[in-house]
């Protein structure tokens, strides 16, 4: 007898595996990155497959069927009711492959696309004929069409537009028992006929839903609420005569348990060529709310309300937006859009609008025209999704009743006795959404850590479905029901409506393979919760994690599936994502494994659970995909929660090698700033042997990728240049003092950086010092979880600081430290607190960029005109920790005409791009943006990048151009341009 294999499934992905194109991932890696969505649940699939085309698609199902597995259908995986995701399915991501827009008629204003095509790509092809989708949810920038069709999705101009289910013209479908039929359109009586006579399956399907509904139309027309946001149930009041039995609308919403989409022809829309933004402050949100249907006659394209305690989590995640100097006063906005073929229409009927706010006396109004002021408001108002995960205290907030919805008329009344349940709970949250159609957003911060917390969280959730439904309303209204609500639909709909909803969903899927227990038979709402699961003991961590009470899985669980790392266009996260495509590689994926990892560990209880990692530490799948993480702490800004990646990574890599031999590259890169001290003494031999044929001896032994060139060393380090100038070019006298932080690679390896900065500052008049002795920041050790190493570095630094704070003529307390390359810099303002506590405060506070230096210490000094183009490469870490507004301000001071890429990390983050295994990656991170934008620059553009390894990457992958750091270019015009 065979030993069974230890892979669940193991023989229908042998079979898939065979005979499908695409992937087919079965391992315990990816079924945790896809055993989640942005919802409460956790929910392990026995695989995954990425179809490559819809002969996968068919195939798959085809297999799925004959092993009696459940298939789930998804997108981008941002369902917040958890209809992504399902125990033991086979997970179809059609959002990997089938994501083009096949065909755009603008004369029909019709689009065809495939399930997985990503919204904001739909709209980018829409664009040049003046169309687009109308429904525009939050995370526009990832979600699928497939997805939108599955939960009917809305967004905030769906008072103009309407939802998804107004604007699908026909969906291809693929049913469980491998049918196939397209279905769309008001169907007249010959129509309907037609379709019932159709051969087999097909005119079966269409005999058995005409018989339905024509026997019941009466339960159907009496038992389904009429407002305009319901999106619980299935919508069978579309398949009423009046409603003209529209089949596309009637599955759309049905969450993937009634058929498999495999293309949908969708409507477009004009789309005003001009806006405007009316922004109408109230005392409360019961005041907005209530002040609402005076204003929708006046025809806005959005009603979207947003209170004061949202705003007030968003600066307690981090800076204050310039946006938000534009409200007007209030405790409540609605930001109210009007459009118009030219900014006059557009903003006369803005301000008409802001007449009749002015109506209320309460109201407080201002009238935005600018679009970029306009771009940056609604960017507060999209966010709101991973904003208010966290409350302004701090404290946790979880999804569950995020999406009611009741009559526009009764939203006042609704927020006001919500706001008191809420109260009689206990519980706090931050209400925001889309008032014009009476939907509300609310998380609240159910206490699922504690031991009745579950209880409060089901007793809390039937009370509010009552109160919901009191006033006419849905339990959801765009985001759906799957497990979080699908339980509380008999307090919605009568008995005789619920069963009709398992009878439809019989007719179209009699097996229930197709995400079974999302709205037909539902898991319980408290079953399943992800976090209830979590280890609660204190597991000895080598970092604070000051901002999660010293916990990882606190700090992992930030992660709550909204998904702006996997946008296309995310900017600087998440580089290695955009790069693979692959889930596992970006920062949901990795916190998701993180948070599998520490799933139980510590607890035998908790690892006889069923987590799919129960290695802990030695965890190879979390090695792997932390692997590929380029440290480059995009997700630490980006993301809407400020998951911290980077410093996840570092403590894993702590922990993983402990006591354990590492990586080469660990010890060859880890230890760079030693062995360069080293090769100070002789870098000719050292050159001599790096470029000789034992330089590839030597990258071997390092583990160095063979493609990447090594440095040239060159024959002065800065620190020995810097003592002949000091003793041939003494500071004047009274001069300003400041010390510059000579970092190990511009020392060592391009000393002409910091020589410039020496000559900037030195002609701007002040004291340029440096320390007494060698000192480091400690990144190599510290990004590679040598953290033991990097405290006593950083220790060592400190020491060699406070020497010269204690020298007769040394740098006093409050002297300004001057960083030259962005990861050190960023660095020792964030990590070394975060290493040595109170310690390394003082350093960290008085630590500057060179443009932050000279835009804050010498804000009015003569700065040369330079009057070139530049194109600009940010560092990413100077983007996630230090900010370049510093940099714009002086820029405009030399009058550069400077381009900033929107390139995000350049790919070769310190270590990562030598090292062995990594090449492709790297590369591919910097084809994306950067090198391109390069190559295509003027021979006269400048190139600038301030971080050593972004001008490395370019010196090794742009055909040959060099880049300047900003000081080299000033000192460049200083000394009179070559």
């Amino acid at each position: 007898m065979s030993r069974p294999s230890a892979v669940p499934g193991a023989e229908l992905a042998r079979e898939l595996a065979a005979v499908l194109r695409g992937e087919v991932r079965f391992g315990a890696a990816e079924r945790t990155v896809y055993s989640q969505d942005a919802s409460n649940y956790r929910q392990l699939p026995l695989g995954v497959v990425k179809p490559a085309d819809l002969d996968d698609v068919r195939t798959a199902l085809a297999l799925c069927r004959a092993h009696r597995v459940p298939v789930v259908a998804r997108g981008a995986g941002t369902s917040i009711g958890g209809q992504a995701i399902g125990p033991g399915a086979v997970v179809l991501d059609f959002r990997r492959h089938l994501g083009a827009v096949l065909e755009l008629d603008p004369e029909a204003r019709t689009a065809r696309v495939e399930p997985g095509t990503v919204l904001d790509d739909l709209q980018r092809a829409a664009k040049p004929y003046g169309l687009r989708f109308g429904p525009d949810p939050s995370t526009h920038s990832r979600c699928t069409l497939g997805g939108m069709i599955g939960n009917d999705s809305c967004g905030s101009h769906s008072l103009a537009w309407g939802r998804t289910a107004d604007n699908v013209e026909r969906l291809e479908l693929l049913l469980a028992d491998g049918t196939e039929l397209t279905v769309g359109g008001r169907l007249t009586s010959r129509e309907r006929t037609a379709l019932a006579a159709r051969p087999g399956r097909v005119g079966q399907l269409h005999t058995e839903l005409q018989e339905f509904t024509d026997h019941n139309l009466a339960v159907i027309r009496q038992g389904m609420p009429q407002l305009p946001r319901r999106t619980s149930g299935y919508p069978l009041d579309a398949l009423l005569p009046e409603h003209g039995h529209d089949l596309a609308r009637a599955l759309t919403g049905t969450e993937g348990t009634c058929a498999l989409l495999l293309g949908a022809t969708v409507r477009l829309v004009e789309d005003p060529p001009a806006r405007a933004l009316v922004v109408a402050g109230y005392p409360d949100e019961g005041a907005a709310a209530d002040a609402v249907p005076a204003l929708l006659p006046y025809g806005p394209l959005t009603a979207e309300g947003m209170a004061a305690d949202l705003i007030a989590a968003l600066l307690a995640a981090g800076p204050r937006p310039p946006a938000l100097d534009r409200l007007p006063d209030g405790e409540c906005w609605l930001f109210l859009e009007t459009g118009g073929d030219t900014p006059l229409a557009a903003y006369q009927a803005a301000r008409r609008l802001a007449d009749a706010v002015r109506r209320e006396r309460s109201a407080t109004v201002a009238l935005v025209t600018d679009p970029v002021e306009q771009r940056q408001l609604w960017a507060v108002r999209e966010s709101g999704a991973g904003i208010v995960t966290r409350l302004p205290g701090g404290g946790q907030a979880w999804p569950g009743w995020e999406d009611s919805a009741v009559p526009p008329e009764r939203l006042g009344d609704y927020l006001r006795d919500l706001r008191a349940l809420l109260r009689r709970h206990s519980l706090h949250g931050v209400p925001y959404g889309h008032f014009g159609d009476g939907c509300v957003h609310l998380r609240i911060d159910f206490p699922l850590d504690e031991p009745q917390g579950v209880l409060v969280f089901r007793e809390f959730l039937e009370q509010a479905a009552d109160l919901a439904v009191s006033y006419g309303g849905s339990l959801s209204g765009e985001h759906g029901d799957g497990q979080a609500r699908a339980e509380l639909l008999p307090r919605m709909y009568p008995p005789e409506v619920i069963d009709l909803f398992g009878r439809f969903k019989r007719i179209w899927d009699p097996e229930n393979l197709l995400n079974p227990g999302a709205l037909v038979d539902p898991r319980p709402l408290d079953a399943d919760l992800r976090f209830v699961t979590a280890p609660r003991g204190t597991l000895p961590l080598a970092l604070p994690y000051e901002r999660d009470g010293g916990s990882l899985v606190e700090a992992v669980h930030r992660c709550v599936g909204v998904a702006k790392c996997v946008a296309p266009g995310s900017g600087v996260m998440c580089p290695s994502y955009l790069a693979t495509g692959e889930e596992r590689h970006s920062t949901r994926g990795r916190a998701r494994l993180l948070a599998e990892m520490l799933r139980g560990m510590g607890t035998p209880a908790g690892r006889r659970a069923g987590g799919a990692i129960p290695d802990g530490w030695r965890s190879e799948e979390v090695r792997e995909a932390l692997d590929l993480c380029l440290s480059c702490k995009g997700c630490a800004s980006d993301c809407p929660v400020h998951v911290d990646m980077a410093t996840y990574k570092s403590e894993f890599l702590y922990q993983h090698y402990r006591h354990r031999p590492r990586p080469l590259a660990h010890y060859s890169m880890g230890w760079l700033p030693l062995w360069l001290r080293a090769v100070a003494l002789a870098p000719g031999a050292a050159n001599t042997l790096a470029h000789s044929r034992a330089g590839g001896l030597l990258k071997r032994l390092g583990g160095i990728d063979r493609r990447r060139v090594l440095p040239v060393f060159p024959p002065e380090t800065f620190t020995a240049w810097y003592r002949r100038h000091r003793a041939a070019h003494p500071a004047p006298a009274g001069a300003r003092p400041v010390l510059l932080w000579p970092d190990t690679f511009s020392d060592r390896l391009q000393p002409n950086v910091l020589r410039s900065a020496v000559e900037v500052l030195e002609h701007l008049g002040f004291d340029v010092r440096l320390p007494s002795g060698p000192v480091c920041c400690g990144l190599t050790w510290y990004s590679t979880g040598q953290l033991g190493t990097a405290r006593r570095v950083l220790r060592r630094s400190l020491r060699v600081l406070g020497a010269d704070g204690r020298a007769a003529d040394g740098p006093t307390a409050d002297t300004p430290v001057v960083g030259l390359d962005p990861s050190c810099t960023a660095t020792l303002r964030e990590d070394l607190p975060r290493l040595l506590g109170a310690e390394g405060r003082p350093l960290a506070d008085r630590i500057r960029t060179f443009a932050e230096f000279l835009d804050e210490y010498a804000p009015d000094a003569p700065l040369p005109r330079i009057r070139l183009d530049a194109v600009t490469q940010t560092h990413c870490h100077q983007h996630a920790v230090l900010g370049s507004a510093a940099d714009r301000r002086v820029e405009a001071r030399l009058g550069l005409n400077s381009r900033v890429l929107d390139s995000g990390c350049c790919g070769l983050a310190g270590d990562f791009g030598f090292e062995r295994g990594h090449f492709e990656v790297s590369e591919a991170i910097a084809e994306r943006v950067l090198l391109p934008a390069v190559r295509a620059a003027g021979p006269k553009t400048v190139v600038l990048a301030d971080g050593f390894s972004c001008r490395t990457q370019i010196a090794q992958l742009a055909d040959g151009r060099q880049a300047l750091h900003l000081a080299e270019l000033i000192a460049r015009e200083l000394r009179g341009r070559p």
